[in-house]
């Protein structure tokens, strides 16, 4: 046989089993790292709320929820932070559009609304069941999400038996439902003019970070467990 067809014939039996042995192990590989890509999903933190919570007035950064990404972050913790926060929001409001939230499931859910219920003067008793069935909707479809509840309280406009029924209503829910309570989400920033904006009710950028001071300690405290 002619040397060079002998050797020719050598080469392409060598290439055909190199094809043959690498080409499996490449669509191997591939497979893993999408199979790794799938597992590593980043779990989501959803602050569902009013304008508190969308940070009305400052740069959407500097808000408590903008500040616990930053954190997270800071801390190389593999969370996203989705801020759900709409001006002017009630209670009834948010249980109406909570579906559009709802669509992947949240680690952590923050509820922070009824604010704007009580400075409107809306029923207690309406209030407290827009909560409780926003709280009810979370479970029912994500049983294992960790649900914080931020209370609130109003000044006394609406007379004072209002405004201490108003303020009963987080801890009876948290009590109910056995949600995280934080007591009162303006603990240091209500009414203090150098921590809120010309309105009276908007916390400033130092108020947000108060705020998040607030907040942190719970959210720390479940992302542990």
């Amino acid at each position: 046989m002619n040397i060079q067809l002998f050797l020719r014939l050598v080469c392409l039996c060598c290439l055909v089993q190199f094809i043959s042995c690498s080409s499996p192990q490449s669509s191997s590989q591939e497979q893993v790292g999408e199979e790794q890509e799938v597992g590593e999903k980043v779990k989501t933190i959803l602050f569902f709320g009013n304008s508190l919570t969308a940070g009305y007035g400052i740069d959407p950064e500097f808000s408590f929820a903008g500040r616990v990404q930053s954190r997270l972050d800071s801390l190389k913790q593999e969370f996203k932070v989705i801020n759900g926060g709409l001006s002017g929001e009630t209670s009834a409001g948010g249980l109406s559009r909570l579906d559009w939230f709802l669509e992947e499931e949240p680690y952590i859910f923050i509820l922070e609304l009824g604010g704007n219920d009580g400075l409107r003067g809306i029923a207690l008793s309406e209030t407290k069941k827009n909560l409780l069935s926003i709280i009810d909707k979370v479970y029912a479809k994500y049983p294992n999400t960790k649900i914080v509840l931020a209370g609130m309280q109003i000044p006394p406009n609406m007379g004072q038996e209002y405004t201490n029924g108003f303020k009963a209503i987080y801890p009876e829910i948290a009590k109910e439902k056995n949600v995280t309570l934080i007591p009162f989400l303006l603990e240091g920033v209500a009414g203090d003019p150098n921590l809120n904006l010309p309105d009276g009710i908007h916390p400033t950028e130092e108020g947000h970070r108060i705020v998040f001071e607030t907040l942190w300690p719970y959210l720390e405290e479940l992302l542990k467990s």
